[in-house]
């Protein structure tokens, strides 16, 4: 059950990690894709930094050893932007299959990845 653990959680925190490193680039970057959809939902353009930096260093934290608390917060940004950005397509009306598959595979990753992670990883009682 351990090794299975194992894979599920390095399988999850990979897709997930390319996900959002990939889309913090392109964010920071300000390609033309990444402005019009921002745009498109309502954002201003310099969204897209802040996000784009939050997302590049999420992916840090989360890949990075120990930082426990980091790694919290960070899985909990992910998910706060994957839930928000899959509410604004919704709420926006675009129910394009990229528009909304994007975000909710990521959320699932979000969740696999937090729920399997090592105990090395995981705040403890003994933590805090």
């Amino acid at each position: 059950m351990e090794k299975r653990n194992k894979i599920i959680y390095w399988i999850a925190t990979g897709l997930l990690a390319v996900g959002m490193l990939q889309s913090g680039i392109f964010a920071v970057l300000r390609t033309k894709q990444w402005v019009d959809l921002v745009v498109g939902l309502g954002y201003p353009v310099y969204f897209l930094t802040i996000l784009g930096i939050w997302k590049i260093l999420g992916v840090i934290a989360i890949l990075i050893p120990r930082f426990k608390l980091l790694k919290e917060w960070a899985y909990a940004g992910f998910f706060f932007a994957m839930t928000g950005a899959l509410a604004s397509h919704l709420a926006y009306g675009d129910n394009s299959v990229k528009g909304l598959l994007g975000p909710f595979f990521q959320i699932i990753f979000i969740v696999l990845s937090w729920h399997f992670r090592p105990a090395d990883r995981k705040i403890t009682l003994v933590d805090q």
